[in-house]
């Protein structure tokens, strides 16, 4: 049933947000050399890698230079990044993870593997499920990356503060993960998004 509502969800969104997607595809080229899309390997169900796609915030090879993006004004954000950033636009190409089976549309957001490899046994249990698009984790920390921003030390504080509240948030959704549940997290994500 929820594989059926994710693919369901993912071609409607996915027709609706064509003609903006074509925009945005067009701004991202227009303003700095690359492609459109960013494929950065995350780490999924059962632990195993794929790729997850997201339009393209940053300037070529940014990746490189660290994966945590510090501030609204991180120099390596392009201009239309940082609006598509500020309004989670760049994260709609992971409905494409989604209908490829990668990813659901409510889960445990996926991270990349430097970072699952600092998990706990206990932790590593939220590898069980099918990563999502959304979840507590990613309401509650809407705005990560102005709190990362405002860090003296932003590795630091993702490691040992964010990162350890997002998966308790996490096995929030584990304890109950019913259709109803992730209606209501949609909802949830959608309030959030427009306020």
């Amino acid at each position: 049933m929820k594989r059926a509502l994710d693919i369901v969800i993912a071609i409607i969104i996915l027709v609706f947000f064509l003609p903006l997607g074509l925009l945005i595809s067009l701004l991202i080229v227009l303003e700095s050399k690359g492609g459109v899309f960013y494929k950065q390997e995350r780490v999924g169900l059962n632990g195993k890698p794929f790729g997850l796609l997201k339009f393209r915030s940053m300037r070529p090879n940014a990746d490189r230079l660290g994966q945590l993006t510090v501030g609204d004004r991180d120099p390596r954000v392009t201009n239309i990044g940082h609006f598509i950033r500020k309004y989670k636009l760049d994260e709609f190409p992971q409905f494409i993870n989604v209908l490829i089976g990668d990813m659901s549309i409510i889960g445990p957001r996926p991270e990349v593997k430097k970072y699952v490899d600092l998990y706990t046994i206990e932790q590593r249990t939220i590898l069980k499920v099918k990563p999502g698009i959304t979840d507590y984790a990613s309401i509650e920390y809407f705005d990560e990356s102005r709190l990362l921003g405002e860090s003296e030390n932003p590795e630091q504080t993702y490691v040992q503060e964010i990162m350890p509240a997002k998966l308790i948030l996490n096995k929030k959704y584990l304890d109950n993960p019913t259709i109803f549940h992730d209606l209501k997290i949609m909802w949830l994500t959608f309030k959030k998004i427009i306020s």
